[in-house]
This record gives structure tokens, C-alpha cells and sequence, in this order.
């Protein structure tokens, strides 16, 4: 922090509460709903966890959808909410179907909540919400959504797809903070909530805080201090793809996810992870590395040749086969996956293989972008 920066960021005037509310009301709008929507003050861990303690009750049924490491966390903490865990799932190079989702709704009839991730980041895979919250719709079942991931990057209609819960954070495509999140809640979520006698209250974790203390009241006086730098960060991010349009934000993911696809089907010996166009998210691309070669060091080769690229290697048990290549929020860019590309072919050079077609790809993905671009 510099002496010019820190006035701006240190004397600043108070949030109000009529501020608060605005800004609310604009993540609402971005999210195509006229529900509720709640800013919560930390990453979207915080709301993600608040839904699943606030709706679901000891001795309830719920059904968890994994095709992704978030969806695993979420099994647990339903779990610890007394909760039978059913679980449908599909391989991180894959997405759920929604009739995996109905064949599971009718085997167990007391399923009362439902837990998806639209887009996983670290996986690579989208799920095709719509027709999902049709069939859990039809069921009657709560449909809770992890939209982090998706968000501007993706189309998001959370009340024609019937989202009871749905929580998104501003750090991936909105370009925005990750220490502010926000969650919609519907009517009947709120009805569910209200009548769960373990629901966090009087809690961080507590939506009904929320409700009670700020939402009933008019939205007329804050429950405590907000996060401020984090709100007005996370307005700026919400007004700027306003600014350039929802549609043309969305349109340059889904080109930087095209381009790397193609990009990479020519840069052989790597191959994209998720198999199929369809399946695979706007905001980030997976790649499968090589047989006998280390995902691990492909990325430091590719960084040592490149620092300013947004690759990295996977985490945990995946680390060792999946590089990942983000390009969501200012990443989702023509030039940024070019460079990706161009640094993955020198990340590749070495013994045992004999030529990496980096000319090749980089036509591929620049003409694979304009192709989206013009659509």
C-alpha cells in the first residue's frame, strides 16, 4: 500500500444500509432472480455452508450430485447435519445427466434436498442445470447451487431453472473479490429454514439472522459493520459487465474455453480431460497430461517460460495427471489463452517427445475463438 493508495482505501465513508441494499439488489439482477438475495460477508464457503445447516434437518434425505471436489465437501457436511446422504455422480471428465438425477429421485421418494455444483473450476466439467431443476422440481425437492464457478461465465436463471438456494462469489468470472459472496433464497427455501429447529441462529452461519434482522426489517439497518471494501469491490465487478454486457462477458469465456480446446487437440501430446465440448466449463479448461510424464512438471516448464500465464497444476490425487488452464474474469482473454497455449508447447519440450505443433495451435485456438466470437 502506497501513500496515494491508502486514503482511498482507508478513508473511506460509512456503508449504509440503503448502499447495502443496492448492491444486493444488483447481484439479483445478475443472477435473474427476484427472490431474496443476502451478501454475506466471506468467500463462498460461508453461504454454501449456511444453506445446507439452515435447510437440511436430522432424519432428512438428501441427494448429492458429485462431479467435483466441491460436491464431496458438501456430502460431509450434510452428514453432520443428520442427513441420508444419497449420492449420484459422474467422472470429473463428465458431467451428471439429469436422468441419473430422476432415476435416483424415484429409487428414493423421501429425497426433500438436492446439493449441485453448476461448474466446477477445479475439474473442469459443467452439469446441465435446467434440465436438473426440472426433474428435482417435479419431485419437490429443495435445489440448492453452487454458481461460483458459473456466474458470468455461463448462462445463470435462477428463478426459471427453480434454484431454491443459490450461492455465487465475485473471484472467477465477475473479475471480482473473494471475501464477499451472496446467496438467493426462495420462498419456500425460507419456509423450509424456518421450520428446521437446527438451523444455525444467532450464528455467522445463520441465514435466518439475515431474514429476521435485516430482510424483515425493510433492509433498513445493517446486523453489523459490512465488509466494505469487499461491497464496493464486489458493485464495481457487478456494474462493470453491466457496462460491457452480460451476454459479451459470457461470449468471451465460452471463446477463451473454445480456443483452449481447440488449441490443445493440436498440441499434442496433451489432451483436454473433459471429454465432451458440451460438458466442459466456460471458466476453466482441464488437460490430461501425457502418459509418463508429470502434470507437475509440464507447468513449471511452461511457467519458467512464461510466469504471467494463469496455469497451474491440480490439486490433491489429481495433481500428478491434470493441468488446469483459468481463464475466467480478466483471463478470459484472446491474447491470455494464446500465451497459455505457447507456454504449455514449451512446457512439453523434453525427452520422448519429438515435436510439439505450436504454430498449429495457436491457429486453431485464434480461429476457434473468432469462429464464438462472431457467432
Amino acid at each position: 500500500m502506497t501513500a496515494n493508495t491508502a486514503p482511498v482505501l482507508l478513508d473511506l465513508a460509512p456503508l449504509g444500509a440503503g448502499h447495502f441494499a443496492r448492491i444486493e439488489d444488483k447481484v439479483a439482477a445478475l443472477m435473474r432472480t427476484r427472490e431474496s438475495v443476502v451478501a454475506m460477508q466471506g468467500e463462498a464457503l460461508l453461504p454454501l455452508e449456511a444453506c445446507i445447516r439452515s435447510a437440511v434437518r436430522p432424519g432428512s434425505t438428501a441427494l448429492n450430485i458429485i462431479t467435483g471436489p466441491y460436491g464431496e465437501t458438501f456430502g460431509g457436511w450434510l452428514r453432520s447435519c443428520g442427513a441420508e446422504v444419497i449420492t449420484v455422480d459422474a467422472p470429473f471428465s463428465g458431467a451428471v445427466d439429469a436422468g441419473q438425477v430422476a432415476d435416483a429421485l424415484r429409487a428414493h421418494p423421501a429425497i426433500d434436498f438436492v446439493s449441485l455444483v453448476h461448474a466446477e473450476a477445479a475439474t473442469g466439467n459443467t452439469n446441465p442445470v435446467a434440465e436438473i431443476g426440472a426433474v428435482v422440481r417435479e419431485h419437490g425437492a429443495l435445489l440448492m447451487l453452487d454458481a461460483v464457478a458459473s456466474v458470468a461465465a455461463e448462462p445463470l436463471l435462477t428463478d426459471e431453472w427453480g434454484i431454491d438456494l443459490c450461492v455465487i462469489g465475485a473471484q472467477k468470472a465477475m473479475a471480482g473479490p473473494a471475501g464477499v459472496s451472496a446467496v438467493s433464497v426462495s420462498a419456500r427455501a425460507w419456509e423450509r429454514i424456518a421450520a428446521n429447529e437446527q438451523a444455525p441462529r444467532r450464528s455467522y452461519l445463520s441465514l435466518l439472522d439475515w431474514k429476521e434482522r435485516w430482510i424483515d426489517g425493510g433492509r433498513a439497518a445493517l446486523p453489523h459493520a459490512p465488509a466494505q471494501l469487499e461491497m464496493l469491490a464486489l458493485e464495481q465487478a457487478v456494474d462493470r459487465i453491466e457496462a460491457d454486457g452480460l451476454d459479451s462477458v459470457i461470449a468471451r469465456h465460452r471463446a477463451a474455453a473454445a480456443a483452449t480446446r481447440a488449441g490443445v487437440r493440436a498440441l499434442a501430446p496433451l489432451t483436454p480431460y473433459v471429454v465432451r465440448d458440451q460438458d466442459a466449463a466456460p471458466a476453466a479448461t482441464t488437460l490430461r497430461a501425457p502418459d509418463g510424464l508429470d502434470a507437475r512438471e509440464i507447468v513449471a516448464k511452461a511457467l519458467a517460460a512464461d510466469a504471467t500465464v494463469p496455469v497451474q497444476a491440480a490439486a490433491g490425487a489429481l495433481a500428478k495427471e491434470m493441468i488446469r488452464v483459468n481463464h475466467y474474469g480478466l483471463a478470459a482473454d484472446r491474447a491470455v489463452v494464446l500465451a497459455s497455449l505457447a507456454a504449455l508447447g514449451e512446457g512439453l519440450r523434453g525427452p520422448g517427445i519429438e515435436t510439439v505443433a505450436v504454430k498449429e495451435a495457436l491457429e486453431a485456438a485464434g480461429a476457434a475463438w473468432d469462429a464464438v466470437i462472431a457467432d
